[in-house]
């Protein structure tokens, strides 16, 4: 199938309606129906302004987070409409893929 891997990048701290913004995301995508999404957790990373984020064994809040999933073209449009409707501010790259399932169900 064609469709597009959508990921969304942001920290720990970031919060949207009282949850996490990862975590906001990922039960969003649930919600419209995507078949899956998954959460990263990373060591290490910088955005926009060049400045490093870690998670520290003490303190996670700048723990870098993305967000990653395949959709079809048209999933992938609703849901970026739903974040804009809903003001989320996050970085994202939307990529064409081609997906599909290996292997007996």
């Amino acid at each position: 199938m064609q469709g597009c891997q959508l990921s969304f990048f942001t920290q720990q701290d970031h919060r949207h309606e009282g949850l996490p913004l990862g975590e906001w995301i990922l039960q969003a995508a649930r919600r419209q129906g995507v078949a899956g999404a998954t959460l990263f957790a990373a060591s290490e990373g910088f955005g926009g302004h060049r400045r490093i984020h870690a998670g520290h064994a003490f303190d996670l809040a700048d723990q870098p987070v993305e967000v990653t999933m395949a959709v079809s073209v048209q999933d992938a449009e609703a849901l970026l409409q739903t974040l804009r409707d809903a003001g989320v501010k996050v970085f994202y790259v939307k990529t064409p893929i081609e997906y599909g399932m290996l292997g007996e169900s």
